[in-house]
């Protein structure tokens, strides 16, 4: 089989390392890929966004599966796009991919199914935004409705600090259209816990689940960012609750999008709060996470490209997907002044040296090659160290010698990824 994988980062990267070791494969192209992805793939110079070119090319080179990685494509409408060329693609049409394109909609659809989450309110003004706010008090959560790139969400400690999200977002515009209308939440307190399902428009099944690292700082400080980090399994998430889950809240909004017309087919990521009343929806992502997926993958033992293919294909019902028990975590190093500003363009060495650690895959995640070959960094997020062993520690002690096997000044990482197991 012929595959495009869509995207250039590192879930983008894991998810080529996967389909790479299908035997259904025959050739595998990414568009636009990155420098560790062009290992694996013939990397297209195509933009993720760019749709009509993305369908041209799939359809020019008779490809049999698109792969969508990033959630702008979808809400843009690549899978319907790619339905109208007759192009096979795994991902959910536009109308579905509203679960991540709107947090408003999710909501709506969480409510109308049943599923436990959060108390909310939705603005469009942002005086009415501030008196809802003072009425409910603090620790309080302001989200951006639309798209923002894992950044539109601020947890408040204090009403003046949910004052200033609603004018970063509403009045200034930090996150341009996205914040035109905001959803004020209450603050759900536990464990985050970020988890998949595969979905194929009436069966959904279990991909496993993550404990993702947002806050660029050791201990959960500083800003919030696309993840600096992750592990799987989470020692806190039992099978027990992954059943609930299952239960309460996959399987409901899977009929509910059904019964709205809008079957969801792909990856149904759901951010939940581990509360002390069971898990809790936070909201709803369309495709796997970054950097869940790259800790994901390395314990995927089932063929990644014939499970993509079951959900496409309405098969999922009696699918069996298997999983490695190690555990296994990933250490994203970035840009130093990630999430702010950072500078492009500075070399790294020593990849050779973290790869050859036992246990380990580097993933690339913002990263170019100069004509020489030195690898640079040409994003914030440029590298997730993933590694797996038969214990949590050991997977953390592993990745971190591969990250000190580094050398790249100008780059950082947190230190501390798995606290809340280890």
């Amino acid at each position: 089989m012929k595959v495009l994988v869509v995207g250039g980062g590192g879930r983008e990267h894991a998810l080529c390392w996967a389909l790479a070791a299908s035997p259904l494969l025959t050739r595998l192209w990414c568009a636009p890929g990155n420098a560790g992805i062009a290992e694996l793939a013939e990397c297209v110079p195509i933009g993720a966004e760019d749709i009509p070119a993305l369908v041209a090319f799939a359809k020019a080179q008779a490809v049999d599966l698109v792969v969508v990685g990033p959630e702008a494509p979808l809400t843009l409408g690549l899978a319907d796009a790619c339905a109208e060329a007759g192009l096979k693609c795994f991902g959910p049409s536009q109308a579905a991919a509203r679960l991540e394109g709107s947090k408003g909609f999710t909501r709506e659809v969480a409510d109308a199914a049943g599923a436990p989450g959060a108390r909310w309110a939705r603005f469009a003004d942002p005086v009415a935004a501030r008196a809802y706010i003072r009425a409910q008090g603090a620790p309080i959560v302001v989200k951006a409705d639309g798209l923002a790139a894992g950044k539109g969400v601020v947890v408040a400690a204090t009403v003046e600090e949910a004052e200033a999200a609603i004018a970063d977002i509403m009045e200034s515009r930090i996150h341009g259209e996205s914040g035109a209308t905001v959803l004020v939440e209450e603050c759900l307190i536990g464990q985050e816990i970020s988890f998949f399902a595969l979905c194929d428009g009436r069966t959904a099944l279990p991909l496993g689940a993550a404990q993702d690292h947002k806050r660029v700082g050791d201990g959960d400080t500083g800003p919030n960012t696309g993840g600096m980090g992750a592990y799987s399994p989470p020692p806190v998430f039992t099978e027990a609750l992954r059943d609930q889950v299952m239960a309460r809240i996959v399987r409901p909004v899977l009929a509910e999008m059904a019964r709205r017309g809008s079957p969801f087919r792909g990856v149904l990521f759901a951010g939940l709060m581990l509360t002390a009343e069971g898990p809790k929806l936070i909201e709803f992502n369309v495709r796997f996470g970054d950097p869940e997926c790259q800790a994901l993958m390395v314990r995927l033992k089932s063929d990644l490209l014939a499970a993509l293919l079951a959900a496409c294909d309405g098969e999922l019902a009696g699918f069996d997907l298997r999983w490695d028990a190690r555990p296994s975590l990933t250490v994203v190093m970035a840009a130093r002044g990630y999430p702010g500003a950072y500078a492009k363009g500075t070399e790294i060495r020593g990849l050779d040296r973290a790869a050859a650690v036992p246990g380990v895959q580097v993933f690339h995640a913002g990263t170019a090659r100069r004509a020489d070959g030195a690898i640079l960094a040409n994003g914030g997020r440029v590298l997730g160290i993933t590694a797996m062993a038969e214990t949590l520690q050991a997977a953390r002690d592993v990745a971190y010698r591969a990250v000190d096997a580094i050398d790249w000044p100008e780059g950082f990482c947190r230190r501390d990824i798995a606290h809340r197991a280890l």
